[in-house]
């Protein structure tokens, strides 16, 4: 058996466990109404990631940036989780709320890349 090609899937499940764990832990910390537990993660996630992409990206190997990219963001960031607590705050008929939502995960966290972007380059 040809380990090289288990490598990308063993990377993407360390660095998924370890995404998920650390994103379960802003959970366990951040225990607030308004889901700023998520915010949180994908504001940090998308600067962290951008950061380590422009900064670092072009030298790592495919492991390295499988393990990165796919497995600890992947599992670190949570789209699918902001957009059921958007949902979630439009059933409970908060739409200030989930408007609110939208705009901080949306746009300020490609800001958050945009800053990652920066910080790259500037270091």
């Amino acid at each position: 058996m040809d380990l090289s090609a288990i490598v990308p899937f063993i990377a993407v499940a360390a660095g998924g466990a370890i995404g998920a764990l650390i994103r379960f832990c802003f959970y366990k910390t951040i225990d607030t109404e308004f889901p700023w537990a998520t915010f949180l993660v994908n504001i940090i996630g998308c600067c962290l990631a951008s950061f380590l992409m422009f900064k670092y990206g072009m030298m790592m190997d495919g492991a390295w940036k499988t393990f990165l990219f796919v497995g600890l963001f992947g599992a670190f960031t949570t789209m699918s989780t902001f957009s059921i607590d958007t949902v979630n705050l439009m059933i409970a008929g908060s739409y200030a709320g989930a408007v609110l939502n939208i705009i901080l995960n949306c746009f300020v966290c490609i800001l958050g890349a945009l800053a990652g972007h920066w910080l790259a380059n500037a270091c």
